[in-house]
C-alpha cells in the first residue's frame, strides 16, 4: 500500500503528462521493483525531521546525547561491515569502457541493470521507501541540478536533509520543466521474504554484498548494500561528482572534489580559493581556517564539492553545491580546528563515534587525553589500555551548513575563483607551496597529484597512491578526457583563468616530525598565494614550479629555523628525477588520450632537474632533511 504518514499528497500536477507525471511514474517502477510496505513524499520540514528522529530512536537506530551537553544531537553505530565508500563495488556503467576509462570499474549497462533488478527485486519489504526531492544548489540558481533519491533509509533522509535543499520548492521546480538525477538507493535488507516470512531489523541494516552504480548517460545512481556516507547519500559524491562531472563535460563547466574559501586581505581585498585534497588531508581545517596573521580573514564557504562554471565576465565562478558537511571527527579539536568542534556542539548526527558516560561524543584527537571509560563505536567498553581506538578512524559527523560560525555572507552565491589549490599529504620531496608558471603546468600539477592513504577509502593505510585532483574515485569519466576538459576550460578562459598552486602541509624531517607547523599557520601560505594573484610579491624559479622569495613568506613568531625553511622547498634533482619517472609510467597507463602538452611539461622539467644536478653523487633529501632537523 502506497500512503503519506501525515494523510497528505505532495503538490498535485495539474497538467495532464507534465513533469510531475513522468516523476510519479518513475517512483511508481521503483516501488513496484523493490515491493515497499509503503512510500512518503519527504518534505524536510521541521515535523518531518522531528518524527523521523524519535522513529530511528525508538528503534534503537540512533542514540539520543544528552541534551545538555549535545543539544538536538545523536549517535549512530553502523554494521562494521560498512564504515566507508566501497571504491572497489563502485561501478561507472557508461556506453563504453573507453568512457568510463583506466580509474573507474566499468560494467556494461545492459549486464548491470539485469543484476541491479535482481538485487532490487523485493529489497524494500516490510519497510518504508522515503522520496526525497532534492537540489544541490539553491533552487533555481544557475549552476544548481536538482535530483530525487528513492530510499528505504530514515538515517539517509535525515542527513540528507542537513546537506541538501529538500522539499516542495524542488517538486515546483520538477513541475516547471528542470530536469532531475534519478537516484535509487536500497539498504539490501528487506524485512518480510517471498513467502512472506517476517525476520527483525538490525540497528544498522545493510547487505554484505553492496553496489554502488552510476549511469552516467542516463544521469541515475543506483545504490544497494550499504547505508554509510557517499554510499547512501547519493546526492553527495555519486551525484555531485561522479554524474556532475559528466554533465560538467557535457555542458562546460566543471564538478571538483574542492572546498571553497574567502580569504581577506587587511586592505579589504576578498579572494575566493578553490582547494582540492584527498581526504584527511586538512580540507575541513583550511576550509574552517582561523588565521592569526594580523588582519587576515577566511571565511567558509564550502569544505568538499564546488562546482565552477566560466562567466561572462571571463573568468572562473564557482558555488558550494551542498547544504552541510560530513566530516571526518578523528583529528577534529580545539587545537586543530576551533570552528568545527563549535559547529558540531548542536544539532548534530555523529556515526561511529565513542559515547562518554555523561552522554557526550568522543574521538581521537578531540581532547589531548581520552576519558577514563567510553562506549567504543562498535558498542562495547572502552579505556585508554583498549587496543583498538575509540573512534572508527572514518567516523563522522553530519550538520548544516548554517551552523558554521565562519560561514561567508552570500555564500550560496557564485563567486569569482582567484586561485585554485592542489595538496596531499606527501612527507618527501613536494615543497609547502609552489605556483605554476602557466595553466597547462598547473593542470599538468592537479593531474600527477599523489597522497598517502586514509582510512576513507579501501587501501593500505600509508600507501602513496595517484590522486588526480583529488577526484581518482569520483571522476564519472575517463581521467585523461578531465584533464584535457581543464585544459580547455583554461583556454576558453585565457587571461581570466585562476592562478594555479600546489601545497604540502606535510612534509617531515628524518626523524618523522612535520617540518611545518600546520593548521591556523596554513593562513601564511594562503597569504603569499593572495600576494601572488595580486602580483605584489616576486616567486623564484625551480624546475617544479615558482617557489617564495623566503623572505616573503611570513614566518614571524614561529620557531622556524632556516635550514628547516630551507628543507620546507628543498628540490632535490635525484629524488625528482625518481618521481619523474614514476610520473611518466603513471600517465603510460592512459595511453593516447593523455594530453601531449603533459609529455612537453614532463620534458621540460626533467631537463631543468638534469640541469642543477651537481657533478657528484646529489645529496638525498633525507640527508638534508636530518640537517634542517
Amino acid at each position: 500500500m502506497i500512503t503519506n504518514p501525515n494523510h497528505t499528497s505532495p503538490t498535485p500536477h495539474t497538467v495532464p503528462g507534465s513533469p510531475r507525471v513522468a516523476l510519479e511514474a518513475w517512483v511508481a517502477r521503483i516501488a513496484s521493483l523493490t515491493r515497499p510496505d509503503r512510500v512518503v513524499w519527504c518534505d524536510g520540514s521541521a515535523d518531518e525531521t522531528a518524527r523521523l528522529t524519535r522513529q530511528l530512536v525508538d528503534e534503537g537506530k540512533l542514540v539520543a546525547l544528552d541534551q545538555e551537553r549535545r543539544p538536538n544531537s545523536f549517535l549512530a553505530r553502523s554494521d562494521p561491515d560498512d564504515v566507508a565508500r566501497v571504491e572497489g563495488r563502485t561501478f561507472t556503467c557508461s556506453r563504453t569502457p573507453e568512457d568510463a576509462g583506466p580509474t573507474n570499474h566499468w560494467r556494461e549497462p545492459s549486464a548491470m541493470r539485469a543484476e541491479l533488478e535482481e538485487r532490487f527485486a523485493g529489497s524494500m519489504r516490510g519497510r518504508t521507501m522515503y522520496v526525497v526531492p532534492f537540489s544541490m544548489g539553491p533552487v533555481g540558481g544557475p549552476i544548481s541540478q536538482l535530483g530525487v533519491e528513492v530510499t528505504d533509509s530514515a538515517y539517509v533522509v535525515l542527513s540528507m536533509g542537513k546537506t541538501t535543499r529538500l522539499g516542495h520548492g524542488v517538486l515546483r521546480a520538477i513541475d516547471a520543466g528542470v530536469p532531475w538525477v534519478a537516484t535509487v538507493h536500497s539498504v539490501g535488507m528487506p524485512l518480510r521474504d517471498d513467502a512472506g516470512t517476517e525476520q527483525p531489523d538490525l540497528a544498522w541494516p545493510c547487505n554484505p554484498t553492496k553496489y554502488i552504480v552510476q549511469f552516467p548517460e542516463t544521469r541515475e545512481v543506483w545504490s544497494y548494500g550499504s547505508g554509510y556516507g557517499g554510499n547512501a547519500l547519493l546526492a553527495k559524491k555519486c551525484f555531485a561528482l561522479r554524474i556532475a562531472s559528466v554533465m560538467g563535460r557535457d555542458e562546460g563547466w566543471l564538478a571538483e572534489h574542492m572546498l571553497l574559501v574567502r580569504l581577506t586581505s587587511p586592505e579589504g581585498r576578498a579572494f575566493h580559493v578553490a582547494a582540492a585534497f584527498p581526504s584527511a588531508c586538512g580540507k575541513t581545517n583550511l576550509a574552517m581556517l582561523q588565521p592569526e596573521l594580523p588582519g587576515w580573514s577566511v571565511e567558509t564557504i564550502g569544505d568538499d564539492i564546488a562546482w565552477l562554471r566560466p562567466g561572462a565576465d571571463g573568468r572562473l565562478h564557482a558555488i558550494n553545491p551542498e547544504a552541510g558537511l560530513f566530516g571526518v571527527a578523528p583529528g577534529t579539536g580545539h587545537d586543530t580546528n576551533p570552528v568545527a568542534v563549535e559547529t558540531i556542539a548542536a544539532d548534530t548526527i555523529f556515526t561511529n563515534v565513542a559515547l562518554t558516560d555523561d552522554g557526550d561524543v568522543w574521538w581521537e584527537g578531540l581532547t589531548p587525553e581520552p576519558p577514563a571509560h567510553l562506549v567504543d563505536w562498535t558498542g562495547a567498553d572502552w579505556t585508554p589500555d583498549s587496543p583498538t581506538p575509540a573512534a572508527h578512524p572514518n567516523a563522522r559527523f553530519t550538520v548544516s551548513l548554517d551552523r558554521v560560525p565562519t560561514l561567508a555572507d552570500g555564500w550560496e552565491h557564485s563567486v569569482p575563483v582567484d586561485a585554485v589549490v592542489f595538496g596531499g599529504r606527501r612527507s618527501t620531496n613536494v615543497p609547502l607551496v609552489a605556483q605554476a608558471p602557466t595553466w597547462a603546468e598547473g593542470v599538468f600539477m592537479g593531474a600527477t597529484v599523489s597522497s598517502e592513504q586514509t582510512a576513507a577509502a579501501e587501501g593500505t593505510v600509508g600507501e602513496l597512491r595517484r590522486d588526480p585532483f583529488a577526484m581518482l574515485p569520483f571522476c564519472g569519466y575517463d581521467m585523461a578526457d578531465h584533464w584535457s576538459h581543464w585544459l580547455d576550460t583554461g583556454a576558453r578562459l585565457g587571461a581570466g583563468a585562476p592562478a594555479v598552486f600546489q601545497v604540502n602541509w606535510f612534509r617531515k624531517d628524518a626523524d618523522g616530525g612535520f617540518l611545518w607547523p600546520g593548521f591556523r599557520e596554513n593562513a601564511r601560505v594562503l597569504e603569499w598565494i593572495a600576494r601572488r594573484v595580486e602580483g605584489s610579491v616576486p616567486a623564484v624559479e625551480s624546475p617544479v614550479g615558482l617557489l617564495p622569495d623566503l623572505g616573503d613568506l611570513d614566518v614571524r613568531g614561529l620557531d622556524l629555523p632556516e635550514a628547516r625553511l630551507d628543507a620546507l622547498f628543498a628540490v632535490e634533482p635525484g629524488p625528482w628525477l625518481e618521481e619523474c619517472d614514476l610520473t611518466e609510467e603513471f600517465l603510460a597507463g592512459f595511453g593516447d588520450r593523455t594530453p601531449p602538452v603533459f609529455t612537453a611539461i614532463l620534458d621540460e622539467r626533467r631537463a631543468a632537474l638534469h640541469a642543477e644536478t651537481p657533478e657528484s653523487a646529489p645529496e638525498s633529501e633525507s640527508e638534508s632533511v636530518r640537517q634542517a632537523a
